[in-house]
């Protein structure tokens, strides 16, 4: 390397900076303050319904008083008496246990046993399903 003259730098200088603050940054209180104390414009919103819950409660009293007025009764129909009897006779005719019943038309031995305890809403595809099994015909009696 002796005889090739000065060695010199030609490398342009690096600056390296921080990242402009994002927008939670620009609301931080020591950034807010530092702000005040400079002088700079600060501009302060408030939100409407901010930091409450008022929304979700405040049309309550509306409701509720419809609520109270509304005497309907909202409650499904149920099996009738005259459809539990018709299937547990048309079962016993063909001696079939509610659970054999449940198999030949695809259903679970619950589903009879809510038909015959008058607990079940009725549904006009198991109905049809039980027509065609027990050979009676059930849903003129609904």
């Amino acid at each position: 390397m002796a005889g090739f003259g000065p060695i010199t730098q030609d490398w342009e200088p690096v600056v390296i900076r921080k990242k402009a603050p994002n927008s939670a940054a620009k609301r931080d209180e020591k950034t807010v303050n530092a702000a005040r104390r400079s002088g700079a414009d600060i501009e302060t919103v408030r939100k409407f319904n901010a930091g409450s819950n008022k929304a979700a409660s405040s049309g309550t009293s509306l409701n509720t008083k419809k609520l109270d007025d509304d005497t309907e009764n909202l409650s499904h129909d149920r099996v009738p008496t005259e459809l539990k009897k018709a299937i547990m006779q048309a079962r016993g005719e063909k001696k079939l246990t509610q659970s054999q019943l449940a198999q030949l038309i695809n259903e679970k031995p619950q589903v009879i046993q809510e038909y015959e305890s008058g607990k079940a809403i009725p549904n006009q595809q198991i109905l049809s399903k039980l027509e065609r099994a027990l050979g009676a015909k059930l849903r003129g009696k609904k």
